[in-house]
Order: C-alpha cells, then sequence, then structure tokens
C-alpha cells in the first residue's frame, strides 16, 4: 500500500510560526510533525509516500530528501499556488497512488495510531480513524455504528474524523455528479474537497471506521503545538 500525506494547506491558523514555514515542517519533540508520520509509516510496512504541496513546497525536498533515512521513498507533488483541497488534491495524485487502496494522513495531525492495524483492504470505498472529539470540535464529525459501519445522519453521539483513513480510488468515482457546481470544480485541476464524497459513500454504507482511543492532536493553532511540543519533550 502506498500512503499520501496532505502538506498543501497554508496554515492561516498558525500564523505568524508559517509565514516563513509549512505547517507540517513546524517541529514538535525535536523533529518535523510530517516526520513522525514517516518514521511510522516505515515502521508500518509502507515504502512510497506521496507529499503533495503548495504553499511554501519548494521547502519540503529539502527538509526530508528522498525519504531514505526512512526507508521510504517520497514523491513530492506540486500543486501550485492554488491548493486543490483533499479531494482534488487526491484526484490529482491517483497516476501516483495508484489502482490499490491507499493511506491518506493530514499533515497536521500527531498521533500514536499504528498504521498496520488499518484494514488495508477496507470493505466498502472508505475506512476512516476516528477519536473522541477535542475542547475546539465538541459536536464531532460522524457516527460509528455498531457494525463498524460510518454515518452522518442521526442523533447518536458523534466522534471526530482523525485525519487518517484507508480509501479507495473509487471513492473518487462520478465525483463531479456528487459535488456539483461547487466553485473550484471546473478549475483544471479541479479543486475540491472530499468531505461531500465521503458523505455520499456513507448513505450507501460504504464506510467503515474504528475508534482510536490513543493519543491524537489537531496541532491547528501555535498553542497546540507549544502543548504538544511540551507532551513530546
Amino acid at each position: 500500500m502506498k500512503a499520501m500525506i496532505f502538506s498543501a494547506g497554508k496554515g492561516e491558523r498558525m500564523r505568524p510560526l508559517t509565514l516563513h514555514t509549512p505547517k507540517p515542517l513546524l517541529v514538535a519533540g525535536g523533529r518535523p510533525l510530517i516526520a513522525w508520520h514517516l518514521e511510522r509509516l516505515a515502521a508500518a510496512g509502507f515504502t512510497e509516500v506521496v507529499i503533495n504541496t503548495s504553499w511554501l513546497g519548494d521547502q519540503f525536498e529539502p527538509a526530508l530528501g528522498d525519504g531514505g533515512r526512512w526507508g521510504l521513498r517520497l514523491h513530492f507533488l506540486d500543486e501550485g499556488g492554488v491548493p486543490l483541497e483533499t479531494g482534488g488534491g487526491i484526484l490529482n495524485a491517483l497516476p501516483l497512488l495508484g489502482d490499490a487502496p491507499f493511506l491518506v494522513v493530514n499533515g497536521d495531525v500527531w498521533t500514536d495510531v499504528d498504521f498496520s492495524t488499518l484494514p488495508w483492504q477496507p470493505q466498502g470505498d472508505a475506512h476512516l480513524v476516528l477519536v473522541d472529539n477535542p475542547v475546539q470540535h465538541p459536536r464531532g464529525d460522524f457516527i460509528l455504528r455498531a457494525d463498524g459501519t460510518v454515518s452522518d445522519d442521526g442523533d447518536a453521539p458523534r466522534l471526530t474524523y482523525a485525519g487518517v483513513g484507508v480509501y479507495r480510488p473509487s471513492i473518487l468515482d462520478g465525483w463531479r455528479e456528487v459535488i456539483g457546481a461547487t466553485e473550484g470544480a471546473s478549475a483544471n485541476p479541479p479543486q475540491f474537497g472530499l468531505a461531500p464524497l465521503m458523505r455520499h459513500a456513507m448513505a450507501d454504507r460504504r464506510v467503515t471506521g474504528q475508534h482510536h482511543r490513543g493519543q491524537w492532536t489537531d496541532v491547528g493553532t501555535p498553542e497546540r503545538l507549544a502543548a504538544l511540543d511540551a507532551t513530546l519533550a
């Protein structure tokens, strides 16, 4: 299985730290956030990782090299001046990701999820890692049913999407019809989010999930980065 790390965002909530450094390259516990992911991916048996870039994207390859220090092969995919968002980023990366299921990880989270425990052949179009709702997102995102499927409908307690999931390329089937005439859909290459496609698949019970009860942090502000750095230290 190949992996993709989302690294193209501008990190506007992290300013002024991200004025000169892309968020995944910010340091916590003595190493860049993205390096924690690369280390865990290598430990889980991954060998190829696609890293999409945009904001300050020219800093990634000098910082990470070719991935050899982790036993990985890194592919840097420049999206240009405007990030393609999550759905557009995956669509743009499919030639590198191939036809098999692939792992996606947000570059701005820190977690101790063991990537080797995720199903490399999900039952449906996607398998998501969900976590307890953090204080900044108390309402959560999705419902994890007793049968292991994930839903966006209902009044049951919700969990938060951890920014970690295994996807089949089929999650993008019919994406134009699903997202409609949203802004950026007609751009070349297209710019669109993955969330509408995930909810579309959930409606057909084509998304499963698991509840990760270990460590997880959405490093969305300088304060959270400082707290994570102190914890890891």
